[in-house]
């Protein structure tokens, strides 16, 4: 029943479309204890927060790796009953593992994978996989304690909306339709979210 549930989970968190929505008022207080971060709502009742690791300069074979690519650690939170899940992928340096590992364990959040998502990248970057369960506040107190052992930045300042809309140096529109899904740019990145039938 819990791989069943995680399962279900994390793909409402990775294959949905993120359609921003206002957060109910049950979520400031999450947002207070991971360090001022705004999530944001998300299909099926699921609050994601999103913290790139603007703080890397990663290469891989020369090309920059920008944040918005491969570099996105994030958390998403769903309330089951009184309580809540959390699920997510931090970006981490070799040196911050540890750390990051420890002080989940000692405050009640899993680790469900340490892997890469890169090969031959510099600095060399692992990807940890979370999973908690209990109290929301609890569960981003935690995370944000994690976090503050690592270089991870916190959120940046909310800037007025632009009245330009972001350009990228490829044919997005040759693209979105071989895909057949309309993208997104996002920090000089073409973002596709396709859900599973």
């Amino acid at each position: 029943m819990k791989t069943t549930r995680n399962a279900v989970f994390c793909i409402a968190c990775l294959c949905t479309p993120l359609l921003a929505q206002a957060p109910p008022d049950r979520w400031k207080a999450v947002d207070a204890a991971l360090g001022g971060r705004a999530g944001q709502m998300q299909p099926g009742d699921v609050y994601k927060y999103s913290m790139p690791r603007r703080d890397l300069k990663v290469t891989k074979d020369g090309t920059t790796v920008a944040p918005g690519l491969a570099l996105g650690s994030w958390a998403a939170f769903k309330m089951m009953g009184n309580d809540a899940m959390v699920m997510g992928d931090l970006v981490l340096t070799e040196d911050e593992i540890e750390p990051v590992m420890l002080k989940l364990q000692q405050d009640g959040i899993e680790q469900t994978s340490i892997h890469n998502h890169l090969l031959g990248e510099t600095p060399h970057i692992v990807y940890m996989h979370i999973s908690g369960h209990g109290d929301p506040v609890k569960l981003a107190t935690a995370l944000n304690a994690a976090l503050a052992l690592t270089k991870t930045p916190a959120p940046a300042p909310a800037s007025p909306a632009s009245a330009s809309t972001p350009t990228i140096e490829l044919d997005t529109k040759a693209i979105e339709q071989s895909i057949g899904v309309a993208g997104k740019v996002n920090g000089g990145i073409l973002q596709f979210t396709i859900p599973r039938a």
